[in-house]
């Protein structure tokens, strides 16, 4: 099979790793000129992918890694190729959040107070109007480091955060956001892979930690470590992102799409969509997969037979192994270069960020630090905690960090109480 990838960074890097040690053919697009290095010697690249759409015809795949070219993804499906991404309804749920927030209500789901924003004065006037607590985050495709989740009752931080932005941003557009009411309750996400008509069975359950530091302190990142399952999720599942199969069916959506969710005893609050494979949740997920990436991926295009994959029982743990200047890009400390040794260790659970091959050693690349991910499977998420953890400390690379608590703490009885596990 032929996979042509196009994305930013390399972001499935991994998962096309796997793919071409399992025979298949890829060739990956990646926009940023500062991710040439990532996977350099692992991954083949092209400079152009509208230009390989000959060689990856209407038999291979084409892959797409963000939220964005919507409009373009559903001319190339309606032109015959095999697609793999959210189209322009996936773009729109994920960037316009004011929009996922409407497309939930419209399906059933209960939501939390949702404000829209063009520019910084409006939000300061709301939060010096009606203090609280908020959660500010940027519509499109901004780093998550950008956005804030407010900590004082009279929203004094968020206030100083917002004259802060104001004063510093910098891009040619005006900023657009939102600032969502603050929900007190247990987080947790599900998410699943929808072929255009219906979802695939299993779908999975996650809990994501998303600051920087051990025990939550630091910047928001993308994501530090997650624990996921596709145990026991099917009731949780039906009664929030399942709902949305309607929609995703009239659009042609075709990929993975997750629902990040608060819940208390007032019922369920959705947070916010993601309309793509999720970094590093997809990676995570393989620990839990029988099935390979290019059965997982022909179910998608083909919608032959079973409409299920095969699974692991119980709990992954994934834990993201980062060296400095993550989580920020560019930075004054450098990123690449830095060698990597392994000791002992299975393959299988290493899932390679911005890595490279230089002279015949894995050595750090790209721009942000982000080096792999290392993972652990169980029965319970002690067991795959500890699996993962072992695995971590089997990888040397100079001045590499990571939290040490992923999987501390996850609300299991709480939500078991609630009716939901």
């Amino acid at each position: 099979m032929r996979v042509l990838g196009v994305g930013e960074s390399n972001d499935l890097g991994d998962l096309y790793r796997r793919l071409i040690l399992g025979g298949h053919e890829i060739r990956v697009f990646a926009s940023d000129p500062d991710c040439a290095g990532v996977l350099e010697g692992i991954v083949p690249r092209t400079a152009d992918w509208r230009a390989e759409l000959g060689w990856v015809g209407r038999d291979g795949l084409v892959v797409f890694e963000q939220a964005d070219l919507g409009d373009e993804q559903d001319h190339l499906r309606r032109d015959g190729f095999r697609v793999i991404g959210g189209g322009a309804l996936g773009e729109r749920l994920e960037n316009d959040r004011a929009f996922g927030q409407e497309a939930l209500r419209s399906a059933g789901l209960k939501t939390a107070p949702v404000h829209d924003f063009r520019g910084f004065d409006e939000g300061i006037a709301l939060v010096r109007k009606h203090p609280g607590r908020y959660v500010f985050k940027l519509n499109g495709g901004y780093a998550s480091t950008r956005n804030y989740v407010g900590e004082l009752p009279d929203g004094a931080d968020l206030l100083a955060f917002l004259e802060l932005q104001r004063a510093r941003w910098s891009f040619p557009e005006n900023p657009s956001y939102v600032l969502m009411d603050y929900i007190t309750g247990l987080e947790i996400g599900t998410g699943a892979y929808f072929d255009g008509q219906q979802f695939l069975a299993p779908a999975c359950l996650d809990w994501e930690h998303k600051k920087f530091f051990t025990g939550g302190l630091g910047e928001l990142t993308g994501e530090m470590g997650t624990v996921v399952t596709y145990t026991g999720s099917q009731r949780f599942f039906d009664a929030t992102l399942g709902r949305l199969a309607p929609l995703l069916r009239e659009s042609g959506y075709c990929g993975y799409i997750n629902l990040n969710t608060i819940v208390n005893a007032a019922g369920v609050w959705p947070l916010e969509l993601t309309c793509r494979f999720g970094y590093p949740g997809f990676a995570i997920l393989d620990a839990l997969h029988i099935d390979d990436w290019a059965t997982i991926l022909q179910k998608l295009v083909s919608r032959e037979g079973p409409r299920s994959f095969r699974v692991h029982e119980g709990f992954a743990v994934g834990v993201v192994l980062t060296v400095p200047p993550f989580p920020y890009a560019q930075a004054t400390v450098p990123a690449a270069g830095q060698p990597l040794f392994l000791r002992d260790v299975d393959e299988f659970h290493l899932h390679y960020g911005e890595l490279k091959l230089s002279n015949g050693r894995l050595v750090t690349s790209g721009p942000t630090g982000y080096a792999l991910v290392v993972t652990g499977r169980g029965e319970t998420v002690p067991e795959a905690q500890k699996a993962a953890y072992a695995l971590a400390r089997k990888v040397f690379i100079p001045n590499v960090r990571y939290r040490i608590d992923i999987g501390n703490d996850l609300p299991l009885a709480e939500l078991q109480g609630l009716g939901w596990l």
